[in-house]
């Protein structure tokens, strides 16, 4: 494989009834969700050869997941079925354009139970690009495992991504995943986050001392989500801001995961970096759009065709 992601699958419920708070709906429809998956699911869309190691419960909902993650061309061979724990489980309110309400269901969750033997670390040294997540640092034995991974694909020279990817649901405080992140830089190359989630990470509230600490750490590529202010990226040689893309707003659940996919792809190919942070922006663009997570990645050729209607539009990298 020549991709390899390491974290979360979850099931998600998504309300059909939009705009009725979580309470009162009644219907839902049922998706592949988990940043973890939703990230490789997009990249497989964008054409590379995608594997995930992961865990799920050994119960009815791990067969759909299976089958979703098959049917788009992710190898799961690394995925193992847990007797005893859950397959994460998250509902989700739909009323655009501002609230999306989620409740989680994590007790003693199945992702919190990977592990990394010689068959997944053989499969680790054979990627060029290694992703993972903060929410797999937040219990043993994943936590170990997460490091073991990043560890075995920074020494095989491999591109190493962390998405902070906080959930409070799974964290004592916000202050314990920061840390946790924290012990996990010294293999990450390339780090991406909102603004809560670097604030969480660096423990500092002003945005210059918290790019500052990140690359500090070891860190190459500092990417920073500002929401409707668009996205920046930071090197410790210079740094590189687009503009958001404007979109009619009907979900904003799985825009960070797409802007991942969108972004590591342009990133893994060679693109320069105001074309990564632009195809990570028509990602999150297209995603916003629509409802559910996996389902709703984009393909290149929608990417390719959103960048173009914008390209007219004035929109600038900034230094």
């Amino acid at each position: 494989m020549d991709v390899c992601v390491l974290g979360r699958i979850g099931y998600d419920l998504y309300a059909l009834e939009h705009g009725r708070p979580l309470a009162e709906v009644e219907r839902f429809s049922r998706h592949l969700g988990g940043s973890s998956a939703n990230i490789a699911v997009g990249l497989a869309r964008l054409g590379h050869d995608v594997g995930i190691i992961s865990s799920v419960g050994a119960d009815a909902l791990a067969e759909y997941l299976l089958a979703f993650l098959k049917a788009e061309k992710v190898d799961t061979r690394f995925v193992r079925l847990v007797p005893g724990y859950n397959t994460s489980l998250c509902l989700t309110e739909v009323s655009p354009p501002d609230r999306f309400p989620q409740v989680f269901y994590r007790r003693e969750p199945a992702d919190t139970r990977v592990e990394v033997g010689p068959p997944e670390l053989d499969a680790v040294r054979s990627a060029r690009l290694f992703v993972t997540n903060g929410t797999s640092l937040a219990a043993s034995p994943s936590r170990e495992a997460t490091l073991a991974a990043l560890r075995t694909a920074r020494e095989a020279r491999a591109r190493t991504v962390l998405d902070v990817d906080y959930r409070a649901s799974s964290w004592s405080s916000p202050e314990a995943a920061g840390a946790q992140a924290r012990t996990a830089l010294p293999f990450v190359d390339v780090v991406l986050g909102n603004e809560d989630e670097i604030t969480l990470l660096t423990g500092e509230p002003d945005a210059r001392r918290q790019v500052a600490a990140v690359l500090d750490a070891g860190v190459g590529l500092l990417v920073r989500k500002l929401g409707a202010r668009g996205v920046e990226a930071h090197t410790r040689d210079d740094s590189t801001s687009v503009p958001p893309l404007p979109v009619r707003v009907v979900s904003t659940i799985g825009a960070g995961d797409a802007f991942a996919s969108g972004f590591l792809d342009e990133l893994h190919r060679g693109r320069p970096r105001a074309e990564c942070l632009r195809a990570g922006n028509a990602a999150a663009a297209i995603v916003v759009g629509r409802v559910s997570c996996s389902d709703a990645m984009p393909y290149r050729n929608e990417i390719e065709e959103l960048l173009r209607a914008a390209s007219g539009s004035g929109e600038r990298e900034q230094p």
